[in-house]
């Protein structure tokens, strides 16, 4: 089972499989806007402005590409990296599982001024891709209905879905992503982001007193791997940290976040011996000095104490553990992570000291409350 279960998590996976693929789209620079539309009879329609399923012969299927995107596993350019140089989506399985698990579907294609259509039963294309109209705009319309009979609820939940869509919305700055409740409510809800990542973090930090009004954002590609990183303090005692790997929420972690916390842990550690910040007490050399026995000491947990922060990074050749992309198993990419985060944070520590000196604090303080509470 490719979407992981048959219950409501696994209901609302096939919606965002739809949406990843116009999320590809725009990562390629293609797509610039994505509506989903919940349907009376709880259907789904996805519709983007990107370049359209191709729909000429497959090369090897001898049928259109079209038809073999829907209804063939592993089908299309997600895995030689002619289409797209990174993507999200559940190893390019997505849409024709997605398809598959429903009682019906259709997509119409608009391409190179050209109209196509084809519907689906269960998985199986009930008739060749035709042509039916002529349109100057284009890209891709999918609609589908799920399955009853093979999952225990196909209520789709308003706000489950608005949630990953403001997030995808953060995460492409500039994609406007539309989302419309056709049902009862006639729910509507519009989202896009010019400010990416560090509207992300500004969002997260809305009903909390940030200790510096802007976002410490970079980004840098470093051997085929893309990291963007957003951090914000607050003055919580709570650490909100967000990871992502092509778009995919990484729930459970995995080598992009643990370079992170360390680089993040290190810099800030080195800023502090730097600025001979870590004594407790009155100061002084000895007893209270550097190589004193009351020398603060600061670990993870003390650096990551209101902290607000998205790390969000795109790795050609994703390994991860499991099929819904919860966990990232590449090694090299905690190294590439922790030397980006490392160069950019020592850096902006340099510049901005005010910054600094306030985050110092913060941590400080943190590491002498944590003690105490030891004592």
């Amino acid at each position: 089972m490719y979407i992981g279960d048959v219950s409501s998590r696994g209901l609302h996976h096939l919606v965002y499989e739809v949406v990843d693929n116009s999320i590809d789209e725009a990562v390629a620079g293609y797509c610039t806007s994505i509506k989903v539309e919940i349907g009376t009879d709880n259907s789904i329609t996805v519709t983007d402005n990107g370049r359209g399923i191709p729909t000429d012969l497959h090369p090897t299927q001898k049928k259109s590409a079209l038809e073999v995107v829907m209804t063939m596993l592993h089908a299309g350019g997600k895995f030689d990296h002619s289409s797209y140089k990174v993507s999200g989506g559940l190893h390019g399985v997505g849409v024709s599982v997605v398809n598959a698990l429903s009682e019906w579907c259709w997509v119409e294609v608009c391409r190179n001024g050209e109209v196509f259509r084809q519907e689906y039963k269960k998985g199986q294309a009930q008739a060749k891709v035709k042509k039916i109209g002529t349109r100057k705009q284009s890209g891709t319309k999918t609609c589908f209905l799920p399955d009853n009979t093979i999952f225990n609820d196909v209520n789709f939940k308003f706000g489950t879905i608005v949630a990953r869509m403001r997030e995808l919305a953060f995460l492409n700055s500039g994609l406007k992503i539309t989302l419309i409740d056709h049902r009862k409510e006639g729910k509507q809800q519009e989202f896009l982001y010019k400010g990416g990542l560090s509207s992300f973090v500004e969002y997260i930090n809305e009903n909390k007193a940030a200790l510096f009004r802007k976002p410490i954002y970079f980004r840098k590609e470093k051997d085929g791997v893309d990291v963007e990183v957003a951090i914000q303090y607050n003055d919580s005692y709570n650490e909100n940290l967000f990871s992502y790997v092509n778009n995919i929420n990484t729930i459970e972690g995995g080598t992009h976040l643990t370079g992170f916390r360390t680089a993040l842990t290190r810099t800030i550690n080195n800023y502090l011996i730097k600025n001979n910040l870590l004594k407790n007490g009155k100061g002084g050399k000895g007893k209270n000095g550097k190589n004193g026995k009351n020398r603060i000491s600061v670990i993870g947990d003390d650096s990551r104490e209101g902290l607000a922060a998205i790390i969000s990074v795109k790795v050609p050749d994703p390994q991860f553990e499991g099929q819904t992309k919860t966990k990232l198993g590449n090694s090299e990419v905690r190294g590439i992570v922790e030397s980006i985060t490392n160069e950019y944070l020592s850096n902006h520590f340099e510049e901005n000291p005010r910054d600094a000196k306030k985050i110092a604090e913060k941590i400080i303080s943190a590491a002498r409350s944590r003690e105490a509470a030891r004592k």
